[in-house]
């Protein structure tokens, strides 16, 4: 990505092999950088963004909508789930495998080829991160309970293709807030936890992430104080890129957390030299973060399993 100019005549050019994706606040010098292009380089104008990299763009007077449906509809066809029964969730709570399994091994490159299409989805579908993030762990030696799983996630696409992204015109600056989360030992044979984080600007979501943690948490606070750091990191990396954008001084972030002793733990600067591990340390980054005790569901959906009518409420 690349940007020229200040605001309000700032230019941002997103670069993928030979395609160009071009924005900026006054369509003239848009229209000025497309001529300077066209001197140097043979291309073509295909117009507003409507479809780039499997992702289909809206475009209106209320906002800017991204999906990825059509991706969606062939990845069924090519799993051959395009007439399968929907279901409400794409995994039950409380839902357990094994790299292990005592059934049957399946094809492991049907399985991994799956998967990894599955993963591409995850840029428009923030509700399919901890799913996908579970069936990837099998890719080794996938087996047929495993396979069974993947599809009961092509089960829950079939019956949410045309689930969407939309980011909604603003009449102020919008907010940065982030949502930070973290299960204890929810990984059966490394006991291990998954954290959950994304972020929103405005109402819209802009970032999201489930991932295995690398250490072995041994208390509830001290995994969600890791997962905050980790988050914490992340939003000031958002800020300062929304500050250099706007050739604006990146403002504070703020960083839900839904647990109070990690809260108190970032707080209180007495305890961040006792609790000491290969991580930096969140005292550097409390100056750009205020935490709060979220009670709204936040980024439960992607650090466990929640329950049905919670899950389709979140997402």
């Amino acid at each position: 990505m690349y940007s020229r100019g200040t605001t309000p005549t700032r230019l941002i050019v997103g670069v993928y092999v030979d395609d160009l994706v071009i924005t900026g606040s006054n369509s003239s010098d848009i229209d000025k950088f497309k001529l300077e292009m066209q001197s140097i380089v043979q291309m073509s104008d295909l117009g507003l963004l409507s479809y780039y990299l499997e992702i289909e763009v809206r475009q209106g007077p209320s906002g800017i909508v991204i999906s990825q449906s059509a991706y969606a509809q062939k990845l069924l066809e090519k799993a051959g789930m395009a007439g399968s029964n929907p279901c409400h969730v794409p995994m039950e709570p409380g839902f357990k495998l094994f790299k292990c399994s005592t059934t049957p091994a399946t094809n492991a490159t049907e399985y991994r080829s799956i998967v990894r299409s599955l993963r591409y989805l995850v840029n428009t579908r923030a509700d399919l991160t901890f799913a996908i993030r579970f069936v990837s762990h099998f890719m080794e030696i996938p087996a047929e309970e495993h396979l069974a799983t993947v599809k009961r996630i092509l089960r829950y696409i079939a019956g949410s293709v045309r689930l969407r992204c939309k980011y909604g015109r603003s009449t102020g600056a919008p907010r940065l807030v982030g949502y930070s989360d973290s299960d204890l030992g929810g990984d059966v044979e490394s006991c291990k936890s998954t954290s959950g984080t994304q972020f929103f600007l405005g109402s819209s979501p802009v970032t999201w992430r489930s991932q295995k943690k690398k250490i072995l948490a041994i208390s509830s606070y001290e995994s969600d104080y890791v997962d905050a750091t980790t988050a914490a990191c992340q939003g000031i990396w958002l800020a300062q890129s929304l500050g250099e954008f706007s050739n604006t001084e990146a403002e504070q972030v703020v960083l839900k957390v839904d647990n109070k002793s990690a809260i108190s733990l970032a707080k209180n600067p007495v305890f961040h030299d006792r609790f000491t591990r290969d991580w930096p340390s969140y005292a550097q980054a409390s100056a750009w973060l205020r935490c709060h005790r979220n009670s709204s569901l936040g980024s439960d959906c992607w650090s466990r399993l929640v329950v049905s009518r919670k899950f389709q409420v979140a997402c």
